[in-house]
């Protein structure tokens, strides 16, 4: 895909996706025969409350599979609740493979341009600037994002004199205290207050929000990512609270001696100088995390409460797969090789 131009307003979406093939239209000669030249994945959306609205879903962590998961909740957003959706990957500039060690090209960004909302599930990213502008000027317009799990550290710019250091995970830019995490989710990159590889993560509702319509739904959320150590959030209303799980199954018990965590909460940001917008973040999000189907309906509830449509998230949100969902294992270097975005076509759309 080669076309630089802003592909992704309404109504050109459907177009785009027409052109890229990346939703299961009509694929042209030349993307049959060489899918390595798509460098995202768009799902149309046709039916149901978020028709109208884009969603632009931006992965690339080392660790938590990001690759993996953002497509699926791309399709159920697009197919279940008619979002269109657009997949963003951290990709090697030569081959065009997705690589979730390339901390420095995530192609296809302008979407954000026309998006409605903005998931980000990055780890220590640091891009280029002209990557990084539509990021900044979609946040300074005050445009709702919600953020998994690293994304707290979504940022690391080594070279404290670039234009975007401010979006660091350990800035001490004044206004930009703990860049990104901070200054947006609420949180920045802290520690693991459970044993990381050895604890799981069990949620419990926040009584006093239990009616939020974000938690419509919410039952049982149980993952095998541990508890993030989190401080105060005192702008922030915190929907659930995380346990560590003395072991990896969902049926691990409790560890009684650690205290609890928030792991999913909502805010009001504003960057310095930008307007106000609406941010909900959870400290999980690994693949294998959404094995869980309540943590699947709290992230699609999340996208209805953020584009500003919670008066029509169901009572049970219908999260069952679109397309088969094998995710993998979370660890450094164990992602897929030899993936392409094209990979995450729609058979049919």
């Amino acid at each position: 895909m080669h076309n630089k131009q802003r592909m992704f307003s309404f109504p050109l979406a459907v177009l785009c996706v027409v052109l890229s093939c990346c939703a299961g239209g009509t694929t042209s000669q030349t993307e049959q025969q060489n899918p390595q030249s798509e460098q995202w994945v768009t799902y149309v959306g046709e039916t149901g409350p978020g028709v109208g609205k884009h969603i632009v879903l931006v992965s690339g962590d080392e660790e938590y599979r990001s690759e993996e998961a953002l497509p699926m909740l791309a399709q159920l957003l697009a197919k279940r609740m008619g979002f269109t959706c657009t997949v963003l990957f951290s990709l090697d500039p030569q081959s065009g493979e997705i690589n979730p060690n390339e901390q420095s090209n995530i192609p296809g960004l302008q979407a954000l341009e026309d998006a409605d909302l903005m998931v980000i599930s990055t780890r220590f990213r640091a891009l280029p600037s002209e990557q990084m502008r539509y990021i900044d000027e979609y946040l300074m317009a005050g445009k709702p994002v919600i953020g998994l799990r690293t994304a707290t550290h979504a940022f690391h710019f080594k070279d404290a004199e670039n234009q975007y250091a401010k979006y660091d995970f350990q800035s001490d830019i004044p206004g930009w205290e703990n860049g990104f995490g901070k200054v947006v989710l609420g949180e920045t990159w802290v520690s693991h207050h459970g044993a990381h590889g050895s604890e799981g993560t069990r949620a419990v509702i926040n009584e006093a929000q239990a009616t939020h319509p974000v938690l419509n739904g919410i039952a049982d959320i149980w993952g095998p990512t541990d508890v993030y150590t989190v401080g105060a959030l005192p702008d922030a209303t915190v929907l659930l609270l995380g346990q560590s799980t003395s072991g990896m199954d969902a049926d691990a018990p409790i560890n009684t001696e650690k205290g609890t965590m928030p792991i999913a909460w909502t805010r009001t940001y504003q960057l310095p100088g930008g307007k106000p917008g609406r941010a909900f973040t959870t400290t999980m999000g690994a693949s294998v995390d959404f094995e869980s189907a309540d943590l699947r309906r709290l992230l699609i509830n999340a996208c209805f409460w953020a584009t500003g449509l919670e008066d029509a998230i169901p009572q049970q949100v219908d999260v069952s797969f679109i397309s088969t969902y094998t995710p993998t294992m979370f660890g450094f270097d164990e992602f897929k090789r030899g993936q392409f975005p094209a990979d995450f076509r729609l058979a049919t759309d």
